[in-house]
């Protein structure tokens, strides 16, 4: 199946290598020239586990390229799938600019087309953005809704540090739409995934990533507060949890569900705003969901109370992304601590693998240049050196090597936000809510 991929980001780049892995011929398609020309030289757009390998093994079969030509990209294909970003805006609403815009230019490349063209949204969007999309590419296109296209909502299901893998095993691969022929289209395209597909409504399509990432932010948050009243009360929490999640017929899953520092990324806060926003767009009052935010910004207080009560002044910070495994700082927790710690005159320095080797672009090259110009003054090259220049070492991602240090250095003091030590509290450690 010929495929374009609208959005070279998270999304946009694991779909194109992915799709390209399962035998389809894929074009991606952005606005952003550095993205294209990485692709076209066999090089992914973002930093995360496997897609390096499987960028460059399609590139060199041939089955992905990327281009600026979006009219060009929709005449050679059969299928687009759109994975422009969504952002919050400043009332908590996701911006669906992006999408709409794209719709456009799908609209503007299907002019005159005689076949049949089926559109997949893989970008979270609001109940109703589907409808939108199908009367903005009618108008723009002269075509025929459910005649000589449709749309679909296709939500994707991926965490950032295992998005490749998450792709080729999904729990289910969700398709919205009321139309028979798109469904159809949209299961052939995934019949190399062995996961069930459900084909439900529009709006319901639309709606599964805010509640799967809204529940995601609870389970974070419910860990970490049983976290901290474990440790108030000198129980192991992460034992605890073990025992919690021996219950797989209850308690469900393990995934989230061990206590350390705050949620952060792109996905997680801005659906969980977004979630809260539709629920008082209807006048409704979502106590428990409403308290997430808050409760997350008291875990991140708790880190930073910590680190001022060592009474030390020169403190390494081992990770600045949002998680283990990825470049991306978008509402990464951590920035917050270190901007606090800046503010209150601290002398920082950060050591983060992934940030120092990626190529930052798009959105998060964006948010860097626009939010962080200050804390990428404090990013060091070396682990080495900014551990023994430091009083504090603060470790924020779960990394092996960062394990090994807290015996090495043992007149250095540790604090541990993602229990990356198996050891106890005490000496020169300390853990977050253990």
């Amino acid at each position: 199946m010929n495929i374009s991929v609208f959005g070279l980001g998270y999304v946009g780049c694991v779909s194109l290598g992915c799709l390209a892995k399962n035998g389809h011929q894929v074009t991606g398609v952005d606005i952003n020239a550095d993205k294209v020309q990485l692709i076209n030289s066999g090089f992914p757009t973002i930093i995360e586990k496997d897609i390096d390998k499987l960028i460059a093994e399609q590139h060199k079969r041939g089955a992905v390229s990327a281009t600026l030509n979006h009219a060009e990209a929709v005449k050679n294909s059969d299928v687009a799938i759109i994975c422009v970003g969504t952002p919050s805006t400043s009332t908590g609403h996701l911006d669906m600019s992006y999408v709409y815009r794209t719709a456009e230019q799908i609209a503007k490349g299907l002019k005159g087309r005689d076949r049949f063209f089926v559109i997949a949204v893989r970008s979270t969007v609001a109940p109703g953005t589907c409808r939108k999309i199908t009367e903005i590419i009618s108008e723009n296109s002269g075509l025929q809704a459910n005649k000589d296209f449709a749309v679909a909502a296709n939500p994707e299901f991926l965490r950032e540090g295992s998005a490749v893998d998450d792709y080729f095993h999904p729990a289910v691969t969700v398709i919205g739409t009321d139309h028979p022929r798109a469904a159809e289209i949209l299961t052939g395209m995934y019949k190399e995934i062995d996961a069930p597909v459900r084909v439900v409504g529009y709006e319901i399509a639309e709606l599964i990533k805010y509640i799967n990432n809204s529940y995601h932010a609870l389970k974070i948050t419910f860990a970490n507060e049983v976290g901290n009243l474990c440790r108030s009360m000198g129980i192991d929490s992460h034992q605890l949890m073990d025992l919690f999640l021996m219950d797989n017929r209850l308690n469900i899953s393990p995934a989230y569900f061990k206590p350390g520092f705050a949620y952060g990324g792109s996905c997680l806060p801005k659906d969980l705003k977004a979630l809260n926003t539709l629920a008082h767009d209807y006048y409704l009052e979502l106590p428990v969901i409403g308290s997430i935010e808050k409760s997350n910004t008291l875990q991140k207080n708790i880190a930073y109370n910590m680190i001022e009560k060592s009474g030390k002044k020169k403190i390494a910070i081992l990770g600045l992304s949002f998680k283990t495994g990825t470049d991306d700082l978008r509402y990464s927790p951590v920035v917050e601590i270190i901007e606090k710690l800046l503010g209150k005159g601290f002398v920082v320095k950060i050591y983060d693998e992934y940030v120092r080797n990626a190529t930052l672009t798009g959105s998060n090259k964006e948010f860097a240049e626009k939010h962080l110009p200050h804390v990428f003054m404090h990013h060091e090259g070396s682990l080495t050196e900014v551990v023994e220049w430091a009083e504090v070492v603060v470790i924020t991602h779960r990394e092996p090597e960062y394990a090994e240090l807290i015996e090495k250095y043992p007149q250095k003091q540790f604090i541990d936000l993602v229990r990356v030590y198996s050891g106890r509290s005490g000496g020169n450690y300390a853990g977050i809510c253990w």
